[in-house]
């Protein structure tokens, strides 16, 4: 195809790092078989023709600095599996703080936590600016757990813009009817809510619960620990911003369901934060039920994953869709994809249907 999917990122985390990189890990080994993707073709765009056009952060050791170094520079904590990025000539600006830093993480030391710059804010103006400037087609919401005002101002700036929106964290915009329809309206094309890892633990408890269902196993309680080491699950120990994130991940379970339980029956959420496990998530989950004749049974699990290149597989799907939505002339929420990649879409599907309608988009046989 030969074009690019011009891509903006507000916020260069661990989450935005591994994206990068696999962009050029992809671009590296295109000729060869490799794994890790769900998806190589979406519509003639492949992993490696993402370009990242413009990005935005708070920490001092990012701001100012090319974005091929940015993705790097503490606290990001992820693994390297590329360290040939090469220099893009991309600048990362300064963003608007807003709630986008919660207060508890100056108690950390500033290795683990955020050096906030000391640098003039972009306003909505001049972010909306550098937007249409770089001809960007998608920003990527990468926000810290709870910053309401911050996913909301990035948002703001999409529609002004008429750039795409990729909201890959617990704020609800693209599930939302009000944005959503101020979207639709402007015929812009918009993914979201709260990124599903490729292979995480909201999908393996999904899949589990949905085979619970399906086998005629009366679901009675569930729960799901999960922690980690990066500045998210530091992010997260404010349990005041933690409200939609465990209503996002809790319907994401139970919309497998067809009855509803009891909210004491069911705990879905980050648990702790352990600092030398950096970009590692661990999951402990367990869900208890009744078999023939009121029988009780129970599944355990364990699921230990480098979180951020989980992300981004989904990610680097949801991307090249919403790029292909743009070129279609498709406005709004992309249902399919939504329900494919992300927690808390507009519409919940099992994943198995999420995936032959993502399939079905791909081949032009659904509108989005």
């Amino acid at each position: 195809m030969g074009e690019k999917v011009r891509v903006a990122i507000a916020g260069v985390g661990n989450c935005a790092s591994s994206l990068i990189q696999g962009i050029y890990y992809y671009k590296k080994r295109r000729h060869l078989d490799v794994s890790g993707l769900m998806y190589e073709d979406i519509g003639g765009y492949k992993p490696w023709d993402i370009e990242i056009v413009a990005a935005w952060d708070v920490d001092a050791r990012k701001v100012g600095r090319d974005v091929s170094e940015a993705i790097f520079s503490p606290p990001n904590c992820t693994t390297v599996f590329e360290p040939e990025v090469p220099q893009l000539g991309v600048k990362v600006r300064m963003g608007k703080v807003l709630d986008g830093v919660a207060p508890h993480m100056a108690e950390y030391p500033m290795e683990k936590t955020f050096v906030l710059a000391d640098e003039k804010e972009d306003e909505l103006e001049d972010v909306v600016s550098v937007l249409r400037d770089v001809k960007a087609d998608v920003l990527i919401n990468y926000m810290p757990v709870g910053s309401e005002m911050a996913a909301r101002f990035y948002a703001e700036a999409c529609l002004k813009s008429g750039v795409s929106l990729i909201n890959a964290m617990p704020v609800f915009i693209v599930s939302d009817e009000q944005w959503a329809e101020r979207f639709e309206k402007e015929g812009i094309p918009v993914v979201g809510d709260d990124i599903k890892s490729q292979l995480g633990a909201t999908i393996l408890h999904r899949v589990l619960t949905k085979l619970f269902a399906d086998r005629g196993v009366k679901v009675d309680r569930a729960y799901q620990l999960n922690f980690g080491g990066n500045t998210d699950f530091l992010n997260m120990l404010e349990r005041s911003r933690l409200k939609s994130k465990k209503i996002s991940k809790t319907e994401a379970v139970t919309s497998m369901l067809t009855y509803e339980l009891n909210g004491d029956c069911i705990h879905i959420g980050p648990s702790d934060w352990v600092p030398w496990l950096k970009d590692r998530k661990i999951c402990y989950l367990r869900i208890e039920g009744r078999l023939f004749g009121d029988v009780p049974m129970y599944v355990e699990a364990k699921l230990d994953v480098e979180d951020s290149p989980n992300s981004a597989g989904s990610m680097i799907d949801a991307i090249r869709c919403c790029k292909l939505a743009r070129d279609r002339g498709i406005g709004g929420p992309l249902y399919s994809i939504s329900a494919y990649t992300m927690k808390h879409p507009p519409i919940q599907y099992p994943d198995w249907e999420a995936k032959k309608m993502v399939e079905e988009f791909i081949r032009g046989e659904r509108e989005r």
